[in-house]
């Protein structure tokens, strides 16, 4: 069975509108067949982060793809405080020598409206070539009570990043989705591992599971 890792950051409230606004694939990658992914969800939240991890890691065992949760590898401690680029680099170190090859981070960046995000993001997009890069600018979603203070508008992203052996840890894959209306944090949920899903098949980085989906309905 293959094996998955998946890093999550989720909105500390619910939704009721998602909309896909970026599907991105490296350009030197044509199919990446990862063989074991680690699932992390970034979020204070932690019956959404445990009911997010567990419903996308059952997504990809579903496809022969072994997923394992964040939740069961970055304990309390590790996650309740400010972590250095050594720290990470040594994470990523143990990654590989378990024989992880990817790991798909997932968190939610908080913004006030359109026009401000989108300059933001014209900013400082493609910065976070490294998984570590990513986590470190924004681990703080873990423990800072206020981080999505004063947002009526929410920004998700999800990462794909290679950790394989003898190969350059970078980013394989990014999704990005607009979230609005606060409504229904299960359904959000619910719907959020259906985009992502869905935009992961459409770059051939996982194949669709025959017949119909139980989380999707696809």
């Amino acid at each position: 069975m293959k094996k998955l890792i998946i890093v999550l950051g989720l909105v500390l409230t619910s939704c009721s509108s998602i909309q896909l606004v970026e599907n991105w694939k490296s350009p030197d990658i044509v199919i990446f067949d990862a063989n074991k992914v680690l699932v992390v969800g970034m979020t204070q939240n932690e019956k959404a982060r445990v009911d997010f991890e567990t419903k996308l890691t059952k997504e990809f065992t579903k496809r022969d793809i072994e997923a394992m949760r964040s939740l069961d590898l970055f304990d309390v401690e590790f996650t309740s405080s400010e972590k250095s680029e050594e720290e990470i680099d040594a994470v990523e170190d143990l990654l590989i020598e378990r024989d992880f090859d990817a790991i798909l981070f997932t968190k939610v960046t908080g913004y006030e409206n359109k026009k401000t995000f989108r300059k933001r993001m014209s900013e400082v997009d493609g910065i976070y070539g490294r998984f570590r890069d990513d986590y470190l600018q924004h681990q703080d979603i873990y423990y800072r009570d206020d981080y999505y203070d004063d947002f009526m508008v929410y920004h998700a992203e999800t990462s794909l990043y290679c950790i394989c052996v003898g190969k350059e840890r970078q980013l394989i894959w990014r999704g990005t989705i607009d979230i609005t209306d606060p409504q229904d944090i299960n359904k959000t949920i619910d719907d959020y591992i259906k985009l992502i899903v869905l935009a992961l098949e459409e770059q051939d980085i996982i194949f669709r599971k025959e017949g119909k989906n139980e989380i999707t309905g696809l």
